[in-house]
């Protein structure tokens, strides 16, 4: 029998989470979520579960909901970015600065809605609130941010997932002078030597596809919790 070399499955294929790089985003929800060490109580992660562009008909993202398939799937990869590498808390810098986890995170929220032009949202929720954790909540319940895409910049850091492939846990890079972690313009430009943390792993099959992983090496609950297809 003659080889076909027609309809040749090789594999692969892109990713179905995001990956460390330059990509326009929208925001699916945004959360808050406890740092589990011991000597850092209070200190909260602000995380964006977001969505890259449609990556067309060829493309088979997870699934929306796992129990209602018929929901369909995502269009483009989906992932969990943290606002910043590190997390937000209070504190005090060696030159004596006070630092405020819930005046960081506002700080935050603040850049990010103007970049979005949603910043009316924010103005509005003056004095509504008593807590950080309940003006997140609102900002998830109004969802001001659905639909708004904008370029982001992703950081990442490299851990070993259950299968034993290197996957990124996702953050924004910091602000400088002359850049920004997303936006329309003076976005930071990603470059894999600085911006991101490389793992120290055993050596894996350079053949081997990696699975799909949404998890991160922070023990943190995780805003997309999607089975593997």
């Amino acid at each position: 029998m003659a080889i076909s070399t027609e309809n040749i499955k090789t594999g692969g294929g892109t990713p179905k989470i995001l990956q460390p790089g330059n990509t326009v985003c929208t925001i699916h929800t945004v959360t808050l979520q406890p740092v589990t060490l011991k000597d850092k109580v209070g200190a909260m992660h602000l995380v964006l579960s977001m969505e890259g562009p449609d990556l067309g008909t060829d493309f088979e993202g997870f699934f929306i909901d796992k129990a209602n398939e018929s929901l369909g799937r995502y269009k483009g990869q989906i992932g969990n970015v943290k606002a910043g590498e590190w997390f937000f808390s209070d504190g005090e810098t060696k030159g004596g600065t006070i630092i405020s986890r819930d005046t960081e995170i506002l700080k935050f929220m603040k850049n990010l809605c103007v970049a979005l032009d949603i910043v009316s949202w924010l103005d509005a929720q003056d004095n509504k609130f008593n807590t950080i954790e309940e003006l997140i909540q609102a900002f998830n319940t109004d969802k001001p941010f659905l639909g708004k895409s904008m370029e982001y910049c992703l950081c990442g850091k490299e851990y070993l997932n259950k299968q034993g492939y290197i996957n990124y846990e996702l953050f924004l890079p910091k602000y400088t002078k002359t850049d920004v972690p997303f936006g329309s313009k003076r976005v930071h430009k990603f470059n894999e030597e600085t911006d991101v943390r490389k793992a120290k792993v055993k050596a894996v099959d350079e053949f081997a596809a990696p699975a799909d992983d949404l998890g991160t090496d922070t023990g943190t609950a995780q805003a997309f919790k999607l089975d593997e297809d």
